[in-house]
């Protein structure tokens, strides 16, 4: 097992120390007294329905009574602890999974959305279950060993067998568990996948109905769903033969008992009253074998789920975090170099909006990642107010400096939800970010108007609505320093017009700095500088109609 999964399972066990410890003990007691059940019917036996004596089978009657009390109420008690530790963990899991996912600078990880989406759920609600299975392993073994001793007691014999062949059960039990966590963790891949292809097919409905990709999106899906079956179907029969396998040689063991105690019985060795001891505990210790054996069979499960786990908390953040408070001020990047980018230096002033052109789609990428400090450069420093971003704090940079990505994720059932996401704002500001963005169609369309129902993620929303709102909730935010990455790809050219100047006229003032990394012409002609990098570094600065005289530059912007 990953250091690193064997860190937080340990720490789990930390945290819920003294419910899984009273759970431990409550079960133990509870197997104790399961294991004294035949005990007792056996002394019954003997002492009292042999002898004839009424006292003894008052006070028989009375101790079997006690016994199955404290029995019952082992159980529930120990159950009632575990149940707030397993529900208290998992919630904690999930909470520092969400955290690591969505705070700070983000995570570098391969895995889909959909597959983090299924770890923060199902994985740390099955990893969570390792708290139970450390308190019946407890109790089981406390139950063998009362057993154990019993046997011993009666027969030398019988207990000895009962030592050396619980072990080895157990052991050629475990064996089989590595088979289980490989099926296992192959199905939990197999379903995190097909989570995310459902994920992204979704998302991505209406661009394919738009282009006729809908059948290819969902051939896609029904392969990735399969795998998942086919996974699924794999831990089924590996779980079913593990099963099989515990049941058929712990019944083998009890038979092989019962037969031996009941030969010394016939030869005098044991009395009735200790024949009925030893086959009601080589009964009982089905219990806890089969105890063992499905905690053998749940540790794969649940061990998968937390090297998932512990893997996207042990995940390297893209960038550093530190703990400075950010103010607004000068946002400059200065010599960076990065992939696709060769010494980039520029900066954004207060009062100052900036375009931004790059040659290549993938330098945009960059250059909005070191804006946002969601990427640390090789070389060179991206600094506000003259501190570098790796020492910003995180919060406090997201306050200072916003930025809307191209991709366009809507949160909230109505308008008026998605575009809240901060300060309480009041309907005037509302209706000012949503006119500076041209989304006046949106609201005349019925008569919700603010309050108009949206689907998960606004997928009633026509693309060209969706990024228009998405730049509405920009706009709205108000940061110092706000950066737009392509936000009008999806309108026509006549409202792209229209948000050009209802950008410029709300991200007026002095306080506000405004970059904007478009190809777009009529978004640049409304800045007052415009940054052109070709080949990861910059070849010129100027206006927009002054670099329209640059061929390289005017193919960019006129494609």
């Amino acid at each position: 097992m990953p250091e690193t999964t064997a860190r937080l399972i340990r720490q789990m066990f930390w945290r819920q120390r003294q419910d899984t410890s009273l759970c431990a003990a409550f079960w133990s007691l509870h197997q104790v007294c399961e294991a004294l059940v035949p005990v007792a019917i056996g002394l019954v036996i003997d002492q009292a329905v042999g002898t004839g004596s009424t006292s003894a089978m008052v006070w028989s009657v009375l101790g079997i009574f006690t016994l199955f009390t404290a029995l019952t109420m082992g159980w529930r008690s120990g159950f009632w602890f575990l149940s707030r530790a397993v529900v208290e963990e998992s919630h904690e899991l999930r909470m520092r999974v969400v955290r690591r996912v969505v705070r700070g600078r983000g995570i570098r990880t391969n895995r889909q959305s959909g597959e983090l989406l299924s770890i923060a759920t199902s994985d740390t609600q099955s990893a969570a279950e390792l708290l139970e299975l450390g308190s019946r392993a407890v109790s089981a073994f406390v139950g063998l060993t009362v057993s154990t001793a019993v046997l011993l007691r009666i027969d030398w014999s019988l207990g000895l067998g009962l030592v050396v062949g619980v072990p080895i059960l157990v052991l050629g039990l475990n064996a089989l568990g590595p088979i289980v966590g490989r099926h296992t963790s192959a199905q939990q891949q197999a379903i995190g996948r097909a989570a995310a292809a459902a994920s992204d097919l979704l998302r991505g409905l209406r661009p394919l109905r738009g282009f006729g990709g809908v059948d290819e999106a969902v051939r896609r899906y029904r392969t990735a769903s399969r795998t998942s079956l086919r996974a699924s179907i794999g831990t089924v029969k590996a779980g079913a033969t593990f099963v099989g396998a515990s049941t058929f040689t712990t019944g083998l063991l009890i038979t092989i008992v019962a037969a031996l105690a009941g030969w010394f019985a016939l030869q005098g060795r044991i009395t009735v009253g200790q024949l009925i001891t030893i086959v009601g505990l080589a009964t009982f210790i089905t219990d806890p074998v089969l105890n063992l054996a499905d905690c053998v069979f749940r540790l794969a499960t649940a061990r998968a789920s937390a090297a998932r786990v512990a893997e996207v908390l042990a995940a390297p953040e893209r960038a550093p975090s530190g703990a400075r408070t950010a103010a607004a001020g000068v946002l400059a990047l200065d010599e960076v170099h990065a992939p696709g980018l060769d010494g980039v230096g520029f900066a954004v002033r207060p009062g100052e909006m900036l375009g931004v052109v790059t040659g290549e789609s993938g330098a945009a990428d960059d250059v909005t990642d070191l804006l946002s400090g969601a990427r640390s450069p090789e070389r060179g420093e991206v600094t506000l107010a003259g501190t570098p971003l790796p020492e910003l704090d995180v919060a406090s940079l997201r306050r200072a400096v916003l930025v809307e990505p191209h991709t366009v994720d809507l949160l909230g059932a109505t308008v008026r939800e998605v575009l809240q996401t901060g300060d309480e704002r009041d309907d005037a500001a509302l209706d000012a970010s949503m006119a500076a963005a041209s989304l006046g169609d949106l609201l005349a369309d019925g008569d919700a108007g603010l309050d108009r129902e949206l689907t998960d993620h606004g997928l009633n929303l026509s693309g060209g609505q969706r990024q228009r709102l998405a730049l509405a909730r920009a706009l709205l935010a108000d940061r110092p320093v706000t950066v737009f990455r392509d936000p009008t790809t999806a309108v026509d050219a006549v409202t792209e017009h229209a948000i050009a100047d209802g950008i410029r006229a709300h991200r007026a003032g002095e306080a506000r700095a405004t970059v904007l990394v478009t190809t777009s012409a009529p978004l640049l002609d409304r800045c007052d500088r415009v940054v052109f990098v070709r080949a990861g570094r910059v070849a010129a600065v100027g206006r927009h109609r002054d670099l329209l005289a640059q061929c390289a530059y005017a193919e960019v912007v006129r494609r």
